[in-house]
């Protein structure tokens, strides 16, 4: 085990039942995964605890207006950019990802909040006139958007202030009450947004964070009558139990990724060198922890011995360890049998014919980036879902639509990125791949906090999130007509 200073002040919290701090005599233990040592804790709620929850959101009706709505959602983008300073380390706490990477965090959960109150303000309500056909009548059919009685999130480790502000957001833009439950992971994140929404003028009574152990409180989230809808973000085998939970309800499924980035075979040196920063980015950034990483690098043969010593060397350059230091740019997956999986998978494809260019050696959590070339499609290293800073090159024929179906050849299809300058093969590649999205001369994950945002196949159940798609997803469409002379 590593020593060091704690990274944080130890933070034993609360959870927060409309606004009212709720604790139990057992605890949740928290860790900061580059030492292992505790850095926190949190009350090992039990189904009680979210049934109460559940029943004040049930039975509270909000009354905020468009205007106060907005007020509250810019007040909550305040204060997150006003003490991000504070925030970041408690990320970086019990996450283990680089301060840089959690400071870039907060800005993604400042523009989720930021735009979530540009748009709340917008009328969402349809105008249809009755006059069109031969039969048809002088009167005009109008809807309007109404809020669920209750709305359940369970959020997961990755992000763990900005997956929550994904659920929590577009809540409070459609005068929803929601129960968030984290992961028993890294919640002491949540905790602390939710006292900064109140804080921000949200009546309590619009959210409740309730935190423990899966098993005990995890049924409670699926099955409690008052939930109209499930949102959940994590990953494949969770998903399909809530799925299959909780039948008839409404269920907002964002699960894992396989993303490729495609370099294809029409790029200059100056191109490969830009390919090159977008892999190494996008394969490590928040320790590649993300579901839209960069999980396969598929390379098309001609230009591979350019572009794999590109990768290298930019690679190298990571500098990788403490996360609380500043000029750490990776720092740690989110615990130690994680990062012996992903190592293990490493090792695994090198078997199988895969070269293991770069692997300066993990200590616990601390999973330095891996660059592996010449890595077999079939080997579970990419045909898995390898949810840290593995770099892995898979050489594949210089051919479009034979790189277009070894992309489609995982159970994932959640986002990619292609890099050409050929128009046509952009939109071959647009047309082909089996995802949520196509990115060209981007990393998979690129996008806007409004922007629709889902996978298909394993990656999801076809609805978006992003902001704007949120907010419909959260809310229930009313019709009425009305004599229009």
């Amino acid at each position: 085990m590593l020593t060091k200073s704690p990274p944080i002040a130890l933070r034993h919290e609360a959870m927060r039942i409309a606004g009212r701090k709720v604790d139990t005599a057992d605890r949740v233990p928290v860790h900061y995964p580059y030492t292992d040592e505790v850095i926190g804790s949190v009350p090992a709620g039990t189904a009680e605890h979210a049934r109460e929850a559940f029943e004040i959101a049930a039975a509270y009706r909000p009354t905020l207006t468009r205007y106060q709505r907005q007020r509250i959602l810019l007040n909550i983008a305040r204060i997150i950019d006003e003490r991000k300073a504070e925030l970041a380390p408690i990320i970086t706490a019990e996450l283990g990802i680089s301060l840089a990477d959690s400071m870039y965090e907060c800005g993604r959960a400042y523009d989720v909040y930021t735009l979530a109150g540009q748009l709340c303000i917008l009328d969402d309500g349809e105008i249809f006139s009755c006059d069109l056909t031969p039969h048809g009548k002088a009167r005009k059919i109008f809807t309007t958007r109404e809020p669920l009685r209750a709305i359940s999130a369970i959020t997961p480790f990755n992000h763990p202030l900005n997956m929550v502000s994904h659920k929590i957001a577009p809540a409070i833009a459609t005068n929803n009450c929601i129960v968030v439950k984290p992961t028993e992971l890294t919640p002491l994140t949540a905790i602390w947004l939710a006292d900064a929404i109140y804080e921000a003028g949200l009546p309590p009574e619009m959210l409740s964070v309730v935190t423990g152990w899966p098993g005990d409180i995890g049924d409670e989230m699926i099955t409690n009558p008052h939930v109209e809808l499930i949102t959940f973000t994590g990953g494949v085998p969770v998903g399909k139990m809530i799925a299959a939970k909780a039948v008839y309800k409404r269920q907002v499924l964002e699960l894992g990724g396989n993303d490729p980035l495609i370099i294809c075979n029409d790029l200059s040196d100056a191109d490969l060198a830009k390919a090159a920063d977008l892999a190494v980015a996008g394969a490590t950034k928040n320790s590649g922890q993300r579901c839209t990483a960069v999980k396969r690098i598929l390379c098309q043969e001609s230009v591979a011995d350019r572009f794999v010593p590109l990768v290298l060397e930019r690679a190298k350059r990571l500098r990788f360890g403490d996360p609380m230091d500043p000029a750490t740019e990776l720092g740690t997956v989110i615990h130690a049998r994680a990062a012996e999986t992903f190592e293990r998978r490493v090792h695994e494809a090198a078997a199988q014919g895969a070269k293991v260019l770069y692997d300066p050696g993990r200590k616990g959590a601390l999973l330095p980036p891996i660059v592996v070339d010449h890595v077999p499609h079939e080997s579970e290293l990419v045909m898995e879902e390898t949810f840290g800073p593995v770099i892995p090159v898979v050489r594949v024929p210089d051919d479009d639509e034979a790189t277009i179906t070894i992309s489609n050849s995982t159970a994932f299809g959640l986002s990619s990125g292609v890099c050409t300058n050929d128009w046509r093969r952009m939109q071959g590649y647009i047309r082909g791949l089996n995802v949520g999205t196509v990115n060209i001369w981007e990393v998979p994950g690129y996008r806007i906090e409004m922007s629709p945002f889902g996978g298909i196949k394993d990656s999801g159940n076809g609805y978006k999130e992003g902001v704007i798609e949120a907010m419909k997803s959260f809310t229930n469409v009313k019709t009425f007509s009305l004599p229009w002379g």
